[in-house]
């Protein structure tokens, strides 16, 4: 009661939404703070009972300890990831763009099998997902596809797979049956629905519409429904057909075209607070973050942190959590 009535008197609720942020602040810092402290007094209650159990010889009791202690370092763990994702908008949600590259018709391919792998891995997290827009290959899979994702902490599970990702097998679709690396790029940014640190000038933003392809029913190509806004100053485009009013596309396109436009002035900070310069890699040898290998031998290994596995079907069917987890702990 004396803290509410603090809080009145020093006019916290008198800017709701600040207030909002604060609260907002307040139960991020909560998430992993609260679980150190169980984990805490969970040890100190491990390691008093395991003093008496040893004095006593209670080899049943020990045993069990045992047990707990184990369970107890993977929920440190566990804890020890999630301090990883700690960023300012690490709890966010996001859009994840992917790219075919260098290899044509095969990097299409490729880029609707990631597409895939993400669809399954986002279904293993509890994500939901909408594709916002997508081009087809001119013979087969994506040239590119969009998707904006909603869960908890979204964006800081998925820019640990921005980067190239590099596919090597035996092409199905040379008559030869030779063997092709492919390349597609994959960027995750964050999104939220209300960014008031950065504005846009209207002036600023090019507007265009244009028929939907795709799948979306006989509706989808009748009205110029689709719509794609560039960012002027720094060429940012973006492009969204999911939905059939112009005017929700445009709404959609606009809040996505913000955010990226936010993580791209964030990101040249952060390069020139590090005083290095970073040069966007080419889709194409040499550059890739990943390798999936599905010929001579099996193996999927990620070249930042060296974690690898030959389970590739596992892999390419949304089993990325040991990618994700090593990438993150190494930042």
């Amino acid at each position: 009661m004396q803290l509410e009535s603090r809080s009145a008197q020093d006019g916290f609720w008198d800017d709701a939404g600040a207030a909002q942020k604060v609260l907002k602040s307040v139960k991020e810092l909560k998430r992993v703070v609260e679980p150190w402290d169980k984990a805490d007094a969970d040890a100190n209650d491990i390691s008093e009972l395991y003093e008496l159990a040893s004095e006593e010889g209670d080899k049943a009791t020990l045993a069990d300890l045992c047990g707990q202690a184990a369970e107890l370092e993977k929920e440190v763990a566990r804890i020890e990831f999630i301090r990883k994702m700690g960023g300012e908008d690490d709890a966010a949600d996001a859009v994840v763009t992917i790219h075919s590259g260098a290899g044509g018709t095969e990097s299409c391919d490729w880029t609707e099998m990631l597409y895939r792998m993400y669809a399954r891995y986002m279904e293993r997290q509890g994500y939901s997902y909408n594709i916002l827009e997508s081009s087809p290959g001119d013979e087969a899979g994506l040239k590119s596809v969009t998707l904006e994702v909603k869960g908890e902490y979204a964006y800081g599970h998925l820019k640990a797979e921005t980067g190239v990702h590099r596919l090597v097998r035996i092409s199905p679709f040379d008559s030869n049956a030779r063997r092709h690396t492919s390349f597609s790029s994959v960027y995750a940014y964050p999104i939220m629905d209300e960014i008031e640190d950065y504005e846009l000038d209207e002036k600023d933003i090019r507007v265009d519409t244009y028929r939907s392809s795709g799948a979306g029913g006989q509706h989808i190509n009748k009205t110029d429904s689709a719509v794609r806004m560039t960012h002027i100053p720094t060429g940012i485009v973006v492009a969204c057909q999911n939905e059939r009013s112009q005017i929700k596309n445009r709404s959609t396109a606009l809040k996505i075209l913000k955010a990226r436009v936010r993580q791209h002035y964030k990101e040249i900070e952060e390069r020139e607070r590090e005083s290095k310069q970073t040069e966007k890699k080419k889709i194409e040898w040499g550059s890739q973050i990943r390798s999936y290998v599905l010929h001579p031998y099996n193996m999927v290994k990620d070249h930042r942190t060296e974690a690898e596995t030959s389970n590739t079907s596992a892999v390419l069917d949304g089993d990325i959590d040991m990618f994700i987890e090593a990438y993150l702990l190494l930042n």
